[in-house]
């Protein structure tokens, strides 16, 4: 099944928790309230909410209860975005202007800041406690990722080990805990939400490479951004640290990535790309983003046969294979 279709049986709902969305950054302050709708119609596919709602249909499925938790994942997505939009200096997104760029740094922060803690708000109509510390932790273990990526900017000795951890804190994680919140949240057995953990987690990190990928092997088109901004930034991905095993490849990527680094980003990057999509790094960070996709796979054999797992097996597919 296409993710068109499993979007379109979800229509409802996902409509649903959209204008849920829109309803919880209402603010009566005008720029604050206008920069966080900026944020919001910007888009996205809004997977974090898919994976709650899909996660919910192994218990109870009840929308007025997942609501509280579909919503707040997505805000606490959102605000990320904009954390890391001003720490990368980034101005556009999803072919759109950043918050920071349409206004500045300050406003971009606050506005984060704000939306994070409507999140945090969101989530105490929920009176479980199990659903607040998960949430909670997320959020401690997604800003040491943010400080470990910012802590490994232009390090190229740092090791595959450090960067799937970084990925699972910045970008996992929260894929994880939104298909494990959408179960809890609806009362399934706790054997069902840690299989959906574990495949939103694998699920995840495969997003991430996959982003990684598309970085240096996609177009501005595709991605909505220039290629190469990673590496502008100092973010030096699973790629690249594959390429810099090669022996011979090694000295020249580190050449240009000196000049890449003393340039503070103001530089063409088009040779350390070409260098890198030449190399043996882009098939190896692909075979690791198919082992991961076929641990997600794997994780859901054991739960009921039911169309919401046939649905997560298909968006595994497209995280594993997509182009955007």
């Amino acid at each position: 099944m296409k993710l068109l279709d499993i979007y379109a049986k979800l229509k409802k709902d996902i409509h649903y928790i959209e204008k849920e969305l829109e309803r919880s950054i209402d603010v009566d302050h005008p720029m604050l309230r206008e920069a966080s709708l900026h944020l919001l119609k910007a888009g996205g596919k809004r997977i974090r909410p898919v994976f709650v709602l899909l996660g919910a249909k192994f218990g109870t499925y009840d929308l007025e209860r997942v609501k509280h938790v579909a919503v707040p994942l997505e805000l606490i997505h959102m605000a990320s975005l904009v954390h890391d939009d001003v720490i990368d200096d980034a101005d556009t997104r999803r072919g759109q202007l950043t918050v920071r760029s349409k206004w500045d740094n300050r406003i971009a922060m606050y506005t984060g800041d704000y939306i994070f803690a409507k999140a945090l708000n969101i989530v105490t109509k929920l009176p479980d406690p199990t659903i607040h510390q998960i949430m909670s932790k997320a959020l401690v273990e997604m800003s040491l990722g943010e400080m470990e990526q910012i802590r490994f900017f232009f390090n190229s000795e740092q090791t595959i080990r450090e960067y799937l951890l970084r990925i699972k804190r910045k970008t996992a994680l929260l894929l994880a805990i939104s298909c494990q919140l959408g179960a809890i949240a609806v009362g399934a057995p706790s054997s069902i939400s840690r299989k959906l953990y574990s495949f939103g987690y694998n699920a995840g990190m495969t997003f991430q490479i996959r982003d990684d990928l598309l970085d240096i092997c996609g177009t501005e088109k595709e991605i909505g951004k220039p290629p190469g901004s990673d590496i502008k930034q100092g973010n030096i991905t699973l790629p690249v640290l594959f390429a810099l095993q090669n022996p011979q490849l090694r000295p020249r990527l580190l050449s240009e990535l000196a000049v890449i680094q003393a340039a503070d980003g103001q530089t063409d990057t088009s040779a350390f790309i070409d260098m890198i999509r030449r190399s043996e790094g882009i098939a190896r960070a692909e075979e690791l983003a198919s082992k991961y996709i076929d641990k997600a796979i794997a994780a859901l054999e054991p739960l009921p046969d039911i169309q919401a797992k046939k649905d997560l097996i298909s968006i595994a597919h497209f995280i594993g294979n997509r182009s955007y």
